[in-house]
């Protein structure tokens, strides 16, 4: 991908130094159990203000070379995304509102409860951030077995479809679900949502390739990217064998298939995943 030299974001927070104040103790659970009560219409700063705040101080963190060069590439990438939804949201008679981008090493305090290298990136409706852990570039080479800068840059279009559900009020109505229906029937839906999410990463790249701003091989490594997450693969390499009831979201071939179908349409409207029979 064209990114060298190119404007960088206003809305990144480089955390790797420590980060303000957040919830003193939850981990995973406390950011599971905020994003439910968010989702569901509840206030979460009813739960976060129960709970006792940590004080966090802050230093500059000084990062490698590559480090640092990467947390430039994500700005940069999150700013293409402001670009296009910018005018996407303009052009359907809305302002877009544009997410914070949260870089953290190790472990990070969010609205949402705590997030941790484990959990991977990850977005927050509740402080509308995306979160993530710059090693899990890493991650994708090592375990997954992805490379390319496209193949992150995917992963952050990925988040930012996220954000564009909350914003168009698909999120809430998909997480208002959870208590009417069996976990099982229940992940049928977090999967739609997933694979929409795919697709809005897709439309992403659309207009970055109309921009001229991807290189020979780019597309191919988003599409590594979204295989290589697929719900199947992923249990495929953990237990060897997979549990289709138990996906949230979607096979290797689902999610390859609707990024490439928001790549090649470009329209926010073809891409409802939940009115359609086989995904």
């Amino acid at each position: 991908m064209i990114w060298k030299g190119r404007r960088p974001s206003d809305n990144v927070e480089d955390a790797r130094g420590g980060r303000g104040k957040g919830l003193a103790a939850g981990g995973l659970g406390t950011l599971v159990l905020v994003l439910a009560i968010y989702f569901l219409g509840g206030d979460p700063a009813s739960v976060l203000n129960t709970m006792q705040d940590n004080t966090v101080q802050t230093s500059k963190y000084e990062g490698t070379a590559q480090e640092n060069e990467l947390a430039e590439f994500v700005s940069v990438v999150l700013a293409d995304t402001e670009d296009v939804w910018t005018d996407l949201f303009r052009k359907e008679g809305s302002a877009y509102i544009m997410p914070k981008l949260v870089i953290y090493l190790g472990n990070v305090e969010s609205a949402c409860g705590r997030g941790e290298k484990s959990t991977g990136p990850f977005y927050c409706p509740a402080d509308s951030s995306i979160y993530i852990d710059l090693s899990f570039y890493d991650e994708l080479r090592d375990r997954f077995k992805v490379s390319g800068d496209f193949a992150m840059a995917y992963v952050i279009a990925h988040e930012v479809g996220h954000h564009v559900q909350k914003l168009a009020g698909t999120s809430r109505k998909v997480m208002s679900l959870r208590s009417r229906l069996s976990e099982n029937e229940f992940n049928k839906y977090l999967v739609r949502l997933e694979l929409q999410a795919d697709y809005y990463a897709g439309v992403w790249a659309h207009y970055a390739e109309k921009m001229k701003l991807l290189e020979e091989g780019d597309l191919e490594e988003a599409l590594n990217a979204a295989s290589a997450v697929g719900d199947d693969r992923i249990q495929k390499n953990a237990r060897g064998y997979v549990v289709p009831d138990s996906f949230t979201h979607g096979t290797s071939g689902q999610r390859v298939k609707w990024f490439n179908r928001g790549f090649q349409s470009g329209s926010i409207k073809d891409g409802d995943t939940f009115n359609v029979g086989d995904l």
